[in-house]
Formats: structure tokens, C-alpha cells, sequence
């Protein structure tokens, strides 16, 4: 049904703009990571921390890529045109 239809894509639609909000966190994390990291590169203190910085750096691209994939397929199945309309 139609209704039942515009039901799921509001329900999407929620699930996309929760996607950007975590996606544009983690935006930020990275960013103030990659901050740090430089800052340590620069700096007198030990290569562990400079590790750890770079792997989290890391995952949070790997994680921000996987989310715009998923916003990238709810967008394409017309999901964001459905916000739009309302």
C-alpha cells in the first residue's frame, strides 16, 4: 500500500539524517585527530602515541567511508527526494 510505502521511506529518510550527523561527527573526530597527530609528529613525544593517533585516524576514515556508501544507497533508492516532500 501507499501508505505503508510512505511509512518506510519517512523511516529511511530519519535513518539518513542520522547517518549524516554520525557521519559528520566523525568528520569532526578525525579531523581534531589528524590535529593531534601532526602536533605529535612535531613534537618530542614517543612514536606509540603517534600509532595509536594514525590507526584511529585510520578506522575513522574507514568508518566515514562505509557511512557515505550507505547514505550514497539511500539516497540513490530516492529516499532524499521523499524528505523533500514533506
Amino acid at each position: 500500500s501507499s501508505q505503508q510505502a510512505l511509512k518506510q521511506a519517512r523511516a529511511a529518510a530519519e535513518e539518513l539524517e542520522d547517518l549524516k550527523a554520525v557521519a559528520k561527527g566523525l568528520e569532526e573526530e578525525n579531523g581534531e585527530l589528524r590535529q593531534q597527530a601532526r602536533q605529535l609528529v612535531r613534537g618530542p613525544a614517543s612514536s606509540v602515541p603517534n600509532q595509536r593517533l594514525l590507526a584511529e585516524g585510520h578506522g575513522l576514515r574507514q568508518r566515514i567511508q562505509a557511512l557515505s556508501a550507505e547514505m550514497a544507497d539511500l539516497e540513490v533508492s530516492g529516499v532524499g527526494g521523499v524528505h523533500a516532500a514533506w
